[in-house]
């Protein structure tokens, strides 16, 4: 985007020191590319926002690997919108090949918490299920259900330490072979703390409301039709129906 091109950077170790936000709430939207054009031109133009920048890159390509119970224990539980849901994933920074382990899960008030370990093994997760009042996933059976891959942009808001990033290119595709490519939107996500972030008020006055969209449990939901998926149904049937899985 010609916007971001434009923006000063901010380099990973500060942004990690002032926007970490490891419990955090999330809000996410879906854009076409000329819109996200627009909001980024006014949030450019009132909030001084910082583009990260890594080996001169302002995008990363990122790449998870979901992993569930052979039942999907963990879909089942964000469909139905349950308090103790869990998402587990490895993701991999694809310019570097740095892979974390990563579990994450619903805190007070719906925040999100996330826990994750470089290069990851069971036992790191077996601590983080306990660490999230989750003791009786210790030692459950987990296996690959999904994989995403996209190109992500992380803007800074150093006005209020918070963040925002655009995902564009995102694909799905499971280990059978099923595939999902969202050509046309940008996953726009604000995280921040309890109160709303200047991203997420201007967002709302530009007539844009938070979409219910899971990388995991929407591809999921989108491959499979056959399982649940009340709580994705206006992102599948507005956003997607018209898109072809190969």
């Amino acid at each position: 985007m010609s916007v971001v091109a434009d923006l000063p950077t901010v380099e990973l170790a500060e942004l990690v020191e002032r926007a970490a936000l490891q419990t955090r709430v999330d809000r996410k939207y879906l854009l076409t590319p000329a819109h996200a054009e627009q909001v980024l031109a006014r949030l450019a133009a009132t909030e001084a926002p910082r583009v990260l920048c890594i080996q001169g890159r302002r995008d990363s390509g990122y790449g998870s690997l979901y992993l569930d119970t052979p039942d999907l224990a963990g879909y089942h539980l964000a469909a139905h919108g349950r308090r103790r849901r869990f998402k587990v994933r490895r993701r991999t920074y694809l310019e570097t090949g740095e892979t974390w382990l990563e579990l994450k899960t619903r805190g007070p008030r719906g925040a999100t918490v996330k826990q994750r370990s470089l290069g990851g093994d069971r036992a790191f997760l077996d601590d983080a299920f306990c660490a999230a009042g989750l003791p009786d996933l210790r030692g459950v059976a987990l296996v690959p259900v999904l994989t995403t891959t996209y190109r992500r942009t992380t803007l800074l808001l150093p006005r209020s330490d918070s963040r925002l990033t655009l995902d564009a290119g995102l694909r799905w595709t499971t280990p059978d072979g099923r595939r999902l490519d969202l050509p046309h939107r940008v996953v726009v996500e604000t995280k921040s703390g309890a109160q709303p972030s200047a991203a997420d008020r201007l967002l709302w006055r530009c007539g844009v409301r938070p979409a219910r969209i899971s990388k995991f449990g929407t591809g999921l939901a989108a491959l499979h039709p056959t399982l649940p998926a009340n709580r994705w149904h206006p992102v599948l049937t507005r956003h997607l129906t018209a898109l072809e899985s190969s």
